[in-house]
This record gives structure tokens, C-alpha cells and sequence, in this order.
């Protein structure tokens, strides 16, 4: 059965999701959006015929708080509640104060409304993943995140976090979303080999939907990330950058490209491959001394 996501309406519907799906042990969430929009999620899972007190596992991609930042709520209200995550992505889970730390600085004064409270989860909730979780497989996808992993059900949906890029509702175009300070093209390139590897029949993106045309989703992926990717190597500054951004989405999804930006900021993407161009020249200088 296809899954849908759970709509969590956070700054507007078709933005960011959440997965209920089926494991060897009880129903399980793929990632559960930022604490502001716990609400929705609770509003969503009862459309479902499911209490969340019914969840007994939460699949998280990675600890990016519009797809984590709940998790520790939702412990702290559902103390059974098992947290299944990276291993560079569980001491964050644990001790959450340098990751808020860190958005705050990013986010300013719109992070209290953006994502509200960050709670830390008890070490005994949080399980750090291995290859097999509760039946699926899971890989690691670094490249918008180093501690990204994604899931692999038997019925061949890709529970892809952001590892398979942005992909809004009817919309077309597949953005790339590339956010300080871990994106990185290589890895990102190798994540969708390994993807393609495993041939899965469907991603499942939390920006936002289900896809099936596969082949297609990734090469477009491919090709946003080296185009957007180049043009700051060659030196495009931010305000360049995110209006070339947009013209891009807007020949394909006009429509949608303000919830292309709700789902991953222009900014956003520029900084973070400024940030991964400007280290790649820091070590080169480095080793060339």
C-alpha cells in the first residue's frame, strides 16, 4: 500500500509530513516534524485511527528540527516511546542545547515560532540505528546532513528524509536543499547512487509527498545539485542565488515556489554550499603549505 504523509501544516499545508507506517513491532512514525506542529500530528494520526499513545517507535532521518524537533516532547509524553537515530545524531537527541544553540543563531527571533520547545530524551529511548530497523533497511545518506540515514521498507518504499531532495505535492521540479553546515556535493552524489542501487518502487519525501517516478525524481536531483552548485563556485552571491533559484522552480512549478522556499530557504542553500566550497579551498590552501 502507498503511504501518505501526515500533514503537518507547519507555516502552511503540503509543507512538511510525517509517515505512519507498519513495523515488525507495532506502528512506527518516520520522523515527526517540529514541536509546534505536534498538534497537526496528533490530528492526523487520529484521522488514521491511531492515539499517539498507540506509536511505539519513532524512525528518524536525521535531528534537523523540521524533522526531529518534537521528539523529545513527545517522549517526555509518551514515555515508551523508542527513538531510533544516527549515531552522530543521538547525542544531540540526548543533550539537545548546542543543536538550539545553533538555530537560534540561524533562525533569530522566528525560531520560538518556527519550532518551538527542544526537550531531551532519556538515554534509554534512544536506540542508534544498525543496517536492519524493525524490519527495514537502513543506509546511510549523508550529503544534505552527515548523520542522514534513510529506511527501506520490503514493499519498496524509500523513506528518504531529505537524502531524495524537495519535492512539493503536483510540483515537478526537485530542489536540493543544502543547509549549513553539513551539505556536501560529494557525498551527496554518492547517497543517490546508493539510492538508484537499491531500485526502491517509491520515495517517500517529508517535503512533501510520494513519488514514483523514480529515475526521473533523482536525475532532476542531480542536476539541481550541480547547477546550484556551481553557480556559487563561481562566485553568484546570496541575493543572485536565491532569485536564480527561484526562476529555476518558477519555469516548472510557478505556482509552488514560495512553498518551495517555505520547505527549504533559498538562503538556505546558499550558505550551505558557500560553506562547503569555502572549506573545500581552506583544506587545498592547507595541504598545498
Amino acid at each position: 500500500m502507498t503511504p501518505h504523509p501526515i500533514d503537518l501544516h507547519h507555516q502552511a499545508p503540503g509543507i512538511v509530513g510525517s509517515y505512519l507506517l507498519e513495523t515488525e513491532d507495532g506502528p512506527a512514525l518516520f520522523d515527526c516534524g517540529p514541536t509546534t506542529s505536534i498538534a497537526h500530528l496528533k490530528a492526523g494520526l487520529a484521522e488514521r485511527g491511531l492515539d499517539l499513545s498507540e506509536v511505539k517507535h519513532l524512525l528518524l532521518s536525521h535531528i534537523h528540527l523540521d524533522h526531529a524537533g518534537a521528539a523529545g516532547v513527545l517522549v517526555r509524553e509518551n514515555p515508551w516511546l523508542h527513538v531510533h537515530v544516527s549515531e552522530v545524531g543521538a547525542p544531540h537527541l540526548l543533550d539537545p542545547t548546542k543543536l538550539e544553540s545553533s538555530a537560534r543563531r540561524l533562525y533569530g527571533n522566528a525560531f520560538e515560532a518556527l519550532w518551538g520547545e527542544l526537550a531531551p530524551i532519556p538515554a534509554q529511548n534512544v536506540h542508534v540505528v544498525g543496517s536492519r530497523v524493525l524490519g527495514l533497511e537502513c543506509f546511510p545518506t549523508p550529503g544534505h546532513a552527515w548523520h542522514h540515514v534513510s529506511y527501506l521498507d520490503a514493499d519498496g518504499t524509500l523513506y528518504a528524509g531529505d537524502a531524495a531532495g524537495v519535492r512539493i505535492g503536483s510540483g515537478r521540479f526537485v530542489s536540493a536543499p543544502c543547509p549549513p553546515p553539513d551539505f556536501d556535493l560529494e557525498a551527496w552524489e554518492q547517497t543517490i547512487g546508493e539510492i538508484e542501487s537499491r531500485a526502491p518502487g517509491r520515495l517517500a519525501l517529508i517535503h512533501f509527498g510520494v513519488f514514483d517516478d523514480v529515475q526521473a525524481h533523482l536525475a532532476e536531483l542531480r542536476d539541481t545539485l550541480s547547477r546550484w552548485s556551481s553557480r556559487v563556485e563561481d562566485g553568484m552571491d546570496e541575493a543572485t542565488f536565491a532569485a536564480a533559484a527561484r526562476y529555476d522552480i518558477e519555469q516548472v512549478d510557478a505556482e509552488l515556489a514560495d512553498d518551495y522556499d517555505r520547505a527549504a530557504p533559498f538562503w538556505h542553500h546558499f550558505r550551505g554550499i558557500e560553506r562547503y566550497w569555502r572549506k573545500r579551498r581552506e583544506t587545498s590552501l592547507a595541504q598545498s603549505t
